[in-house]
């Protein structure tokens, strides 16, 4: 890990918790895993620590780099705040769950269980993509149910990628990583924030003014599972915007998947927003109606059958 960064060394004590190592660095936060001393259950803890404006000062301080960046800094440390008190309040099987957090060294540290297994970015680049349509059917589901509670209390979740799930033992999934999570205002979708993820953040997502909102989620989705197929990232969705050169999975892959997946997947990936799923339990309703049918269906039916079966998010019988 970078040396830079001035993680914390192990053995290090933080309220009840023994660092045991950095296991991953972020552009805002370190990631320990720990042990927490009266149950010796192993932990994972992230630290605030902003690359960009902040650093270790004495002993194990964190303060800013420059002091004209101590409103941004104050602005961050209130945004990781806000992921905290996010994650305390969804109870679902498949989001990470909180252990606690507490204040220390003039930042924070956010306790979560620590969950054995995988991560989804690396289990594609090991395989190279060409990931089944079992493996598929056991991942993305669960998300989307997790992601349907998450956009049901208003919040947006806006960086959902492979990378930000957690494949334990069996597959069973887990979303992490909520530090952009977005709440989302009730006169409808909310202003864009900074973070942005080429390949799998959606075009509004790239500016201020973009109207983001549970579709813009539902389009990550999409674009993690392309991701499984391709065993690499998608095309950005500026580059698509301007001139969309990604061909349709129902094209690429019509021989290898089912097509109701396939159109799944280029449904929630479409440029324009208003023509996706626009939340995730629609995008989920559509999988689950269409996977029970697929026996005694013809699954390499036509494009037209296919499109019209997802395009505009109704459901054909």
């Amino acid at each position: 890990m970078e040396k830079a960064r001035d993680s914390l060394p192990s053995g290090t004590v933080l309220d009840c918790y023994v660092i045991m190592k950095l296991v991953a660095s972020g552009g805002f936060s370190l990631i320990y895993l720990a042990e927490d001393e009266d149950t010796q259950d192993e932990v994972i803890i992230k630290e605030f620590l902003p690359k960009k404006l902040a650093k270790r000062g004495e002993g194990l301080q964190v303060e800013v780099i420059d002091p004209i960046q101590i409103d941004n800094l104050s602005r961050s440390r209130r945004l990781f705040y806000q992921e905290a008190k996010v994650l305390a309040s969804l109870r679902h099987p498949n989001i990470v769950q909180v252990r606690g957090f507490f204040l220390a060294n003039d930042t924070g540290y956010l306790v979560m269980d620590h969950e054995r297994g995988k991560n989804l970015a690396s289990y594609i680049k090991k395989r190279s993509g060409g990931l089944s349509t079992r493996f598929m059917l056991t991942v993305f589901p669960p998300i989307l149910d997790a992601l349907d509670l998450i956009h049901s209390r208003n919040l947006l979740h806006l960086d959902i990628k492979p990378s930000n799930i957690h494949l334990r033992t069996g597959g069973n999934p887990l979303l992490l990583d909520f530090g952009a999570v977005y709440q989302v205002e009730e006169s409808g979708g909310g202003r864009s924030g900074r973070v942005v993820t080429s390949g799998f953040s959606p075009v509004e997502q790239y500016y201020q003014s973009g109207d983001v909102g549970p579709w813009s989620d539902v389009y990550a989705i999409g674009a993690s599972m392309r991701a499984c197929l391709d065993g690499k990232s998608p095309p950005s969705a500026i580059e698509r915007h301007a001139d969309d050169k990604l061909k349709p999975a129902t094209r690429v892959y019509r021989r290898r998947y089912p097509a109701y997946l396939l159109e799944a997947i280029d449904w929630v990936m479409e440029v324009n927003q208003t023509e996706r799923p626009q939340n995730a339990g629609e995008l989920l309703t559509a999988l689950q109606s269409k996977s029970k049918l697929k026996e005694g269906r013809d699954d390499t039916g036509s494009d037209q059958s296919r499109h019209s079966f997802f395009k505009g998010g109704s459901l054909s019988t």
